[in-house]
């Protein structure tokens, strides 16, 4: 009997040993598991917050770097004919020769704010003339506008834009001579002249010369062509009206220029 106890004992100790044997053989692969999975996670951790965050790097350098489809500023000069209407009409000859410059501030492709500067020659008609009592004479008028532009793209090459804004106009003359009296009755012309006093022309014959201001407005458009570059050529055609105690001047002046 006490040799069954004894091999008993033996196995019992073979196989609390051969157990331990392969817990502890288990026990390091389990460890190095554990600890490769956050090793793991933290690598798909990482490439997903790379994944997150390169798209927004690329948005805003996309959004740095995109370049402008419109210039800031634009200029423009030109040259042409004025038409004049209405009661200038009855005074001045049409294909007066007119000179212009502008510039315009724009705050996006389709909308700019523009100033323009011009200058034009009001021939005087013969029966104006006639009128005034006088062998000759000059007059001009002067202007500045300033509204918007509207832009309306239309191919790469053309485009077209409308104008509209307030203008300041100035008018002035001078007859070579008179033989009209200090005094006498106004006629139309004097009027439209600015030196009728009252109903009659001034006594202190200060009459020869003409200068008056007036504000109004301006509207017009034009069409456009690309050349080379930002560089192009339009045509345009205003209507400008301004008004001084009932003295009007009104005129259409027809513009050929370039702009850049």
């Amino acid at each position: 009997m006490s040799g069954k106890f004894a091999m008993v004992r033996v196995l019992l100790l073979a196989g609390l040993t051969t157990i331990g044997i392969m817990g502890y053989a288990q026990q390091p692969a389990n460890v190095q598991g554990a600890s490769d999975a956050p090793a793991t996670q933290a690598t798909a951790g990482q490439q997903s917050d790379s994944a997150q965050e390169n798209p927004q790097e690329e948005s805003s350098s996309r959004r740095r770097t995109r370049p402008r489809d419109y210039s800031k500023w634009t200029f423009n000069v030109g040259g042409g004919a004025n038409l004049p209407r209405g009661t200038s009409d009855t005074f001045i000859k049409s294909g007066g020769l007119l000179g212009t410059a502008g510039v315009a501030r724009n705050t996006s492709k389709y909308l700019g704010l523009r100033l323009d500067i011009f200058g034009m020659n009001f021939p005087l008609r013969d029966s104006a003339l006639l009128m005034a009592s006088a062998p000759g004479g000059r007059s001009a008028l002067y202007g500045l506008t300033l509204g918007p532009v509207i832009n309306i793209p239309v191919t790469r090459k053309y485009s077209g834009y409308v104008v509209i804004g307030a203008a300041f106009y100035h008018r002035d003359g001078k007859l070579d001579s008179s033989t009209a009296l200090p005094g006498s009755a106004c006629n139309p012309f004097w009027v439209w002249w600015g030196r009728c006093n009252n109903t009659s022309i001034p006594l202190n014959g200060n009459f020869l010369k003409s200068s008056q201001n007036a504000f109004g407005l301006d509207f017009g458009g034009g069409v456009a062509r690309n050349v080379h570059g930002n560089i192009e050529i339009y045509a345009e055609y205003r209507l400008m009206h301004g008004s001084h105690n009932n003295i009007t001047t009104d005129t259409r002046p027809i513009t050929v220029g370039v702009r850049w």
